[in-house]
Parts: structure tokens; sequence; C-alpha cells
């Protein structure tokens, strides 16, 4: 099942996360419903995400747009 945030896009693929790095958009990162981050990336490979100094699995997070 897919979990929906409500008012929020939802990354769904690749060209997402690369226009996030690039333009400093703002994300929230969620682990089981919970927000568990914020702000824009700093840093992203094919495993991790990294946000403020935190670093986040792309697998086991979800990501959505902030605005």
């Amino acid at each position: 099942m897919t979990k929906k945030y409500k008012g929020f896009r939802q990354f769904t693929s690749a060209i997402h996360f690369h226009t996030a790095v690039l333009d400093k958009t703002q994300i929230l990162a969620f682990q089981d419903g919970e927000l568990i981050g914020s702000g824009s990336f700093d840093e992203m490979t094919d495993q991790i995400i990294k946000i403020r100094d935190e670093r986040f699995m792309r697998e086991n997070c979800t990501f959505v747009y902030a605005k």
C-alpha cells in the first residue's frame, strides 16, 4: 500500500531528486509516516540523502516537496 502525504508532492523518480538538488528545493523526509528531517539536499548518492548534516537512507524514507 502506498501512503499518501496530503498536501505534499512525493518524489517518485530520480529526476525529482536531481532537480531538487540543483534547485536547492526545500524538502521533508518521512519514515513510517513520521517527519524525521527537513531542509534542502546537501548531498545525494544512490543510497543516501544528506539534509543539514543528517543522512537518510533513500530506501527507508519518503521524500516530499515542502512547498
